[in-house]
């Protein structure tokens, strides 16, 4: 079932820092270095690959941005949210 936005805006009051727009939730992470950055996302990969939900994932140098929506539902599902909780208990 996808969230409206007044429930997406109550859902991401619990998580830390992720924002709503275009449809989908989204983050931002700054890392001391690319390895860092690389090894968070392989942590993200595998949360993903668990969850059967994967989040699009922008990399450049220490920065990482991820963008979570459920495609095939056309926005934010449950699956958005409870993968962004897991993802925040990495960093």
């Amino acid at each position: 079932m996808i969230y409206n936005k007044s429930t997406i805006q109550k859902e991401i009051q619990e998580l830390k820092g992720w924002g709503f727009k275009d449809n989908a939730i989204d983050k931002a992470y700054v890392f001391k270095n690319f390895l860092e950055a690389l090894a968070f996302i392989v942590q993200v990969g595998c949360l993903s690959e668990k969850q059967n939900h994967h989040a699009e994932i922008w990399n450049v140098y220490n920065k990482v941005t991820l963008r979570l929506s459920t495609h095939d539902a056309g926005g934010v599902t449950d699956k958005d949210i409870k993968l962004a909780a897991a993802i925040d208990k990495l960093a």
